[in-house]
């Protein structure tokens, strides 16, 4: 089963918290610092928000996958959409390890589409955090002008968070 991503960079954490977990009648499943994280199923959504590094507003858009084989299908799905993607494998972000592809739909929007394969301490490695702050995003999106990465030829990039 497939859940819809979003993420969201905000101002003011302790305020946004307040917001969404009374819009959403949820508490967050996590809470950090400098991010929360609600799992709903009504609606099913990742939502997420952070306070690293970014304009507040949307900051990318994504699709959570359950497996390893669905994170492969929608891969292969993007590599024959012709667009350039990154794909990332046991990379550390948003205070998870996950595997990832990552894409810029035509109007520069950054989609994600991951499999979480566990928890982590940290928000994302020291060098993502640098990644992040010099393309403007909260998360480990690829702003649309770094380096991409595959057109779906055989050997895909595989790239470190932030490296």
């Amino acid at each position: 089963m497939k859940r819809f991503h979003v993420h969201v960079a905000v101002s003011d954490i302790e305020q946004s918290i307040k917001f969404y977990t009374t819009f959403f009648n949820s508490e967050p499943a996590v809470i950090k610092e400098d991010y929360a994280k609600w799992m709903l199923d009504d609606p099913r959504i990742n939502f997420a928000i952070s306070n690293r590094g970014r304009e507040p507003g949307l900051d990318h858009l994504g699709i959570q996958v359950d497996d390893e084989e669905s994170l492969k299908e929608i891969s292969l799905r993007l590599k024959n959409a012709q667009e350039p993607i990154l794909e990332q494998e046991q990379t550390t972000c948003c205070y998870a390890k996950s595997d990832k592809t990552w894409v810029h739909d035509p109007q520069g929007i950054a989609w994600e589409s991951f499999y979480t394969i566990g928890s982590a301490t940290t928000y994302g490695e020291d060098a993502a955090f640098d990644q992040r702050a010099k393309s403007n995003s909260a998360c480990c999106a690829p702003s649309s002008d770094v380096i991409p990465i595959s057109f779906g030829s055989p050997s895909s990039s595989k790239k470190e968070c932030g490296s």
